[in-house]
């Protein structure tokens, strides 16, 4: 049954400040993938003395005050400790918000920093697990949570309450889309296709929605960036399709 969690963020800000937001938790990780409990890394400050580790306090950041674009600096990153439950490799995951432009309110969470750590102290890592570390699907649930979706309404018995208060089938959700001035709740709906269809693991969502819709690109372009807009969808990353 088709099911997400979604908190609708309304004009005048985010609905919930970022550092309310935690860059990870249990629900974000695939099957097989848990977080240890207690958490081993149970501070900013052990964040901090891993950067010091790595040297990353030893950067040079351009002056306060200084017009940036697409600038990410080190200094607000967390690292978070994962275990593989099958084999027991863990991974140490570095997760930083990134802003397209410089202190816009909340940027797209990526992934910034990976160490394996394998169950024992000296045996060598195991290639699959190279591999096969499900980042961009750590990335996505993670975005899904900080943006569109963080458990505070959901689809109950197959229906999903609006902000207008009208009442939206999951049904309903992969239907073309309308005329945005004629229908309550519209970006919301797009965010809502728009997410399915990452989910679905389609490779460009918003030409699908253009195609599900029968509306030029370009118009299924607008909508998805208003919905971005208004802190429905995350960001959009720099040559990705979508």
């Amino acid at each position: 049954m088709f099911e997400m969690n979604l908190r609708f963020h309304y004009p005048g800000g985010m609905s919930q400040d970022v550092e309310d937001v935690p860059l990870l938790v249990p629900e974000d990780l695939p099957a097989g993938w848990v977080m240890p409990d207690p958490p081993v890394i149970a501070s900013s400050a052990d964040s901090v003395a891993i950067d010091a580790a790595l040297r990353y306090d030893k950067r040079t950041y351009p002056a306060p005050g200084q017009k940036l674009t697409g600038y990410n600096d080190g200094r607000d990153g967390r690292w978070f400790l994962i275990q593989h439950v099958q084999s027991y490799t863990r991974v140490l995951l570095r997760l930083q918000r990134q802003y397209l432009i410089h202190q816009e309110p909340m940027g797209e969470v990526r992934i910034t920093g990976i160490i394996y750590l394998p169950e024992q102290a000296g045996d060598p890592v195991a290639s699959p697990m190279l591999r096969n570390l499900p980042t961009s699907r750590i990335e996505a649930a993670i975005n899904r949570r900080q943006f569109a979706v963080t458990g505070a309404t959901r689809f109950e018995g197959g229906t999903l309450t609006m902000p207008s208060g009208r009442i939206l089938h999951s049904s309903e959700v992969m239907k073309p889309l309308g005329n945005p001035k004629r229908i309550a709740d519209f970006y919301e709906v797009v965010a809502l296709q728009h997410t399915q269809l990452v989910d679905d693991g389609e490779p460009n969502p918003t030409a699908k929605m253009a195609e599900i819709s029968r509306v030029p690109l370009s118009t299924a372009q607008g909508w998805v960036a208003r919905a971005r807009a208004k802190g429905l969808l995350p960001p959009g990353r720099r040559g990705r399709a979508g």
